[in-house]
């Protein structure tokens, strides 16, 4: 009898293990896990945009990395993670990791993102040219001095690419370890100018809200020939989509996963209709602009 008893109790528990255990979600465009990893600089569109998508597909799973550009890369070539955000393609040699696989590379631009200037809402200064830009970071020194968001950041890739120079000069050019860090030192300090970007001195960022009240964007003048070079551009909606601030960047999602899953699916979404306006709400430039449907009626 003790041992009837005994087998009972055994087979209950072996029953509740088996409902306590959840079902695989299976993997699709819009359910499972996707790891992706996110430059540090375009992060807050990327987790607004999953914020959303979520909603709508509550069995979608993204585990996200965000780093640096020159910290992610790195993943992303050894095969760690097969999908990364951010505000360039890949470049040749990068691209070789795959294709010598085999392995097809979906690269999808879903934004435009600037690199915005920022300085302390005190400081007399509200304009900059690029030539001056440029002339700091190659150490010819004018008396300003420019932070940036990390040392390995695309920021700073992309305007050491413009200064043809190889790493800092002496002085003159500094480093934080984050974007929200330059924003905390530019609202405490009139000396420096804060290069970072565009989406996290957005009015939406209610995090560092006490912080982005304290300073202010500069407005950018392009070299002579080049869009932008007629007069101070800020890093506003308008100025990215008509393209004439000077410091643009297209944002993309590069899956190399090979197959068709939630990479193929939330890159589709990013470009659709709902994707593209979170992309105008944050104050980015969309990659397509959504037609308006307006209704008229004879207002009888």
């Amino acid at each position: 009898m003790k041992n009837i008893l005994y087998l009972f109790i055994v087979l209950g528990l072996l029953s509740c293990k088996r409902k306590d255990k959840p079902a695989e979600v299976k993997e699709t465009r819009t359910s499972g896990t996707l790891r992706i990893l996110v430059d540090e600089s375009v992060s807050p569109i990327i987790k607004e945009q999953i914020n959303i998508f979520n909603l709508d597909y509550p069995d979608a799973k993204f585990e996200l990395t965000v780093k640096p550009e020159e910290k992610i890369i790195p993943a992303f070539l050894n095969d760690s993670v097969r999908v990364i955000v951010m505000p360039r393609l890949l470049t040749k040699a990068e691209e070789k990791y795959y294709t010598q696989r085999g392995i097809r590379i979906n690269s999808t631009r879903f934004a435009v993102d600037g690199i915005a200037l920022i300085t302390n809402k005190d400081n007399i200064d509200s304009t900059i040219t690029v030539k001056e830009v440029v002339d700091i970071l190659q150490g010819k020194g004018s008396g300003k001095k420019l932070v940036f968001d990390n040392a390995y950041s695309s920021t700073f890739q992309y305007l050491k690419q413009l200064a043809n120079i190889s790493q800092f000069p002496a002085q003159g050019v500094y480093s934080k370890s984050s974007s929200a860090d330059v924003i905390k030192l530019i609202a405490e300090d009139k000396t420096f100018i804060g290069i970072l970007g565009v989406d996290w001195v957005s009015d939406k960022n209610t995090q560092l809200a006490q912080y982005l009240s304290k300073v202010k964007m500069l407005g950018v003048k392009n070299l002579k020939g080049k869009p932008g070079d007629d007069k101070f551009y800020q890093p506003t909606q308008d100025n990215l989509i008509n393209g004439v601030y000077p410091f643009l960047r297209n944002v993309n999602i590069i899956d190399c996963e090979g197959r068709d899953g939630l990479g193929t699916g939330f890159a589709t979404w990013l470009r659709s209709q709902r994707g593209q306006l979170i992309v105008l709400k944050s104050g980015l430039g969309p990659h397509k602009l959504m037609p308006r449907q307006i209704n008229l009626t004879n207002g009888k």
